[in-house]
């Protein structure tokens, strides 16, 4: 019989891969012209589950739904046609195209001239143009997506899954990458379709996000479904204590590190790209986790990669413990001691296909090529050792050493990268976003791998777009606006609002004196 109330429901889905049961007996239903959050930790089920409503997975038992019609999906073009659609967390339009071809590619409207199939680019432009319109989009159908901003892009592709009449749109942690400015952008937007009647699935790791715009919350733990609430029913504390299946008082480490002498002096350092940083100076201390803010587009990733020789500086010096060092490749960094966690975990960090053991043995094996070998033979034995030590220190969870790293969750493959440069025992380590995406447990958990690095006197630079973290991990947070040092702050006199002002206000005169 049709259940009226929901227009898609999935029905005790369980999944399992090689080593891991990643669903148990999951059951998850989205009322019509809802925002339905669903929450976990990472590891937790969420994005599977999803896979299974969109039709990347088949589900090993269990039904789906959709209007009350029960449905087997062949494929995501399958789910499509159902009215479901899935914006995934990393972006991947076509660059090179226009929007238009982009919200329309493999559906672009043709017309016939002297038995030749052409396409209607007045058309084209035209029906774009009243889809942008009607959801008050404010982009060229013309416009290059190279041209755009994140969130735009973002934005286009929700437009895209409105051109396919979609009813049920899946965002998969869709402001990891934006700013405060462009969430309320996409947030306008969720709004304008819950009032067309369109449902949408929201995974986010973002508490106050989530008690911000949604009518009903699902929380998953370990593959199994812990419970469903309206949101106006939850706070932070009792989400974070259903997430996490147990009490978490503090979202931070006590800090029990105290920053020393200076390890590490950046002077009026340029990038090599006339539209990248402009003079940037600071001082880095031993015990010290450095914060660096800023808004998308502050060139704080840019920095640090020059810093790290993965880019090309115009000039400027970098002096550690004293001497002025010449960094012109990550090699060279990592002679000077130093480590990057990169921003993006999945593109620049993991190795998705091969094991865990390679993924956090690989960098101590291509500095020091005598470290794992016996002659000309790799001396697994060592390898395997180094990766026990620190999957247990580090509390990687994984079935084995052996498990492809693209399998385990956000939050560990993170860890398993960050124990790769552990091995090196670098003294400087640099972290690009260490957390993003990531759920509040793992998140916890890295922060206390900070202090305890900061404790054994590494020197720590931490980028990060997410406030709390900025203002509750740093010791001084230096904040960078247009390419541009706008000032530092002390740790402890930091907020929201002078952080703000800072990262959206650069005024050379008034760049705040860094104090060794």
């Amino acid at each position: 019989m049709e259940d009226s109330r929901y227009i898609l429901e999935l029905k005790h889905i369980s999944k399992s891969f090689p080593g891991v049961k990643a669903l148990d007996n999951v059951s998850f239903a989205v009322k019509p012209g809802k925002v339905h959050a669903l929450m976990g930790e990472n590891g937790a089920g969420k994005s599977t589950l999803m896979k299974c409503a969109f039709g990347i997975y088949q589900p090993d038992n269990g039904e789906i739904f959709v209007n009350g019609k029960k449905v087997v999906f062949s494929g995501p073009a399958n789910a499509l046609e159902n009215g479901i659609a899935m914006i995934h967390q990393e972006l991947q339009p076509m660059r090179a195209l226009t929007v238009m071809e982009n919200v329309w590619v493999g559906r672009l409207p043709h017309h016939n001239t002297l038995g030749v199939q052409w396409v209607d680019w007045k058309q084209l432009y035209k029906q774009t143009k009243e889809l942008l319109d009607d959801l008050e989009i404010p982009i060229d159908p013309k416009t290059k997506v190279q041209n755009l901003s994140t969130s735009h892009c973002q934005l286009i592709e929700i437009a895209r899954s409105v051109s396919f009449n979609a009813k049920i749109i899946i965002m998969d942690e869709p402001t990891s990458s934006l700013t405060e400015t462009e969430t309320e952008l996409l947030f306008k937007l969720i709004a304008r379709l819950t009032q067309k009647g369109v449902s949408i699935i929201y995974i986010s790791h973002k508490i106050d996000e989530i008690l911000r715009i949604s009518d009903d919350v699902t929380i998953m733990r370990d593959g199994q479904l812990v419970g469903d609430w309206p949101a106006n029913e939850l706070d932070m504390d009792t989400i974070v204590k259903r997430m996490v299946g147990r009490e978490m008082s503090n979202r931070f480490p006590s800090k029990k590190h105290k920053p020393g002498e200076v390890k590490m002096e950046v002077s009026h350092l340029t990038s090599a790209n006339p539209h990248s940083f402009k003079d940037i100076s600071f001082t880095l201390h031993k015990g010290e986790i450095l914060g660096i803010g800023g808004l998308v587009g502050a060139q704080r990733t840019e920095l640090v990669e020059t810093i790290f020789g993965l880019r090309k500086k115009a000039s400027g010096e970098v002096t550690i413990d004293g001497q002025k060092v010449e960094i012109n490749s990550p090699e060279d960094a990592i002679r000077h001691s130093m480590a990057l966690l990169t921003e993006e975990r999945r593109v620049s960090g993991i190795f998705p296909k091969i094991s865990v053991l390679e993924n956090v043995t690989v960098a101590k094996q291509t500095a020091d090529h005598s470290s794992y070998t016996n002659g000309l033979f790799l001396n697994n034995k060592k390898r395997q050792k180094d990766a026990e030590q620190f999957v247990k220190t580090f509390e990687i969870k994984t079935p084995s050493l052996k498990a492809e790293i693209q399998n385990l969750s956000g939050g560990n493959q993170q860890k398993a990268v960050l124990a790769r440069w552990m091995l090196l025992t670098p003294q400087i380590l640099i972290l690009d976003e260490p957390t993003r995406g990531i759920d509040v447990g793992a998140k916890y958990e890295i922060y206390s791998l900070m202090e305890q690095m900061a404790q054994e006197g590494k020197a720590v630079i931490m980028i990060s777009s997410e406030m709390p973290e900025l203002l509750g991990m740093s010791d001084r947070i230096a904040v960078m606006c247009e390419g541009h040092l706008s000032g530092i702050l002390d740790g402890k006199d930091a907020t929201d609002e002078k952080v703000m002002y800072l990262a959206s206000t650069y005024q050379k005169s008034g760049v705040t004196t860094d104090a060794n």
